[in-house]
């Protein structure tokens, strides 16, 4: 591919988002395709230790601050990992991306929406996401999927997670043609055969 494509994996804890990123990444490179798979946050070297701090520290964040750290993180991932791949013709597949601040953040924390967006632009220079799979599952089945040991995002409770997936699901009627919404409790193989359904039909119109 002359150009590359940027495709992220977009859902609430527990739906199953990072095992589609992992089956479309091998589709593709058992069809010749140059694949690089990466996630937000925490894609390697200065990422890392800004994913154990949003997701491990157990003292108080604020809420700006978390926000804070998610864009730092992602303007590192945009500027030293994504775009370079983009630019050499890969197709990148990655782990949560712009959608997850605005669920989580915006929705689930209260931060103003229009304030996150504008951030947003800025921590990836105006780079948007060719396509979004939205993985959604009911809050209960999202938390029976994590179990016991959760991280920190993972243990804001049950009205955050439902204002997460409310979230999700605001952003997906906003911008239908980028964001497409995939059943969560559909088996591993029925929500794969979607997945390479909704690829073949975009990759037809690049």
């Amino acid at each position: 591919m002359e150009k590359g494509l940027f495709i992220t994996f977009e859902g609430c804890d527990g739906c199953g988002k990072t095992t589609q990123l992992e089956l479309l990444a091998q589709y593709l490179q058992e069809h010749g395709y140059s694949v690089l798979t990466t996630r937000e946050p925490g894609a390697k070297g200065l990422g890392t230790k800004l994913r154990e701090i949003l997701l491990n520290y157990d003292g108080e964040v604020s809420s700006n601050c978390e926000s804070f750290l998610f864009l730092a993180d992602r303007a590192q991932h945009i500027d030293t990992i994504v775009k370079p791949a983009i630019n050499a013709g890969k197709i990148v597949l990655c782990d949560r991306h712009i959608d997850s601040t605005i669920a989580y953040q915006g929705y689930g924390r209260g931060i103003d929406h229009e304030h996150l967006a504008y951030l947003n632009d800025l921590a990836t220079s105006g780079l948007k996401p060719d396509l979004t799979l939205l993985f959604d599952v009911d809050t209960e089945t999202s938390m029976q999927r994590v179990g016991k040991n959760k991280d920190r995002m993972e243990s804001a409770g049950i009205e955050f997670q439902e204002k997460v997936r409310r979230g999700y699901l605001e952003l997906a009627k906003s911008e239908p043609n980028r964001i497409k919404v995939l059943d969560s409790r559909k088996s591993i193989e029925q929500l794969h055969q979607e997945v390479l359904t909704i690829f073949s039909c975009f990759s037809k119109t690049e």
